[in-house]
């Protein structure tokens, strides 16, 4: 069964928002969302040369950017 983009997106915001920092600081949920953001960006990046053979990879990570900045 494949993840949905928004079932991602509310994984990779969690991940950074649940987690406390070196200082027991929790990161704010527009942070989370930020970094998460980052993160989606990083792996659109390393696939971009990829991309013609891969456009549903594209398509679904570029979803689950969207998803993110619903949250």
């Amino acid at each position: 069964m494949e993840i949905t983009p928004k079932d991602k997106a509310d994984e990779l915001v969690s991940k950074f928002w649940k987690k406390p920092q070196e200082n027991n600081e929790i990161i704010s949920s527009t942070t989370a969302k930020l970094l998460a953001l980052m993160a989606v960006d990083e792996i659109l990046n390393s696939r971009r040369e990829h991309l013609v053979q891969s456009l549903k990879f594209y398509e679904y990570w570029t979803e689950v950017k969207k998803q993110i900045d619903f949250l």
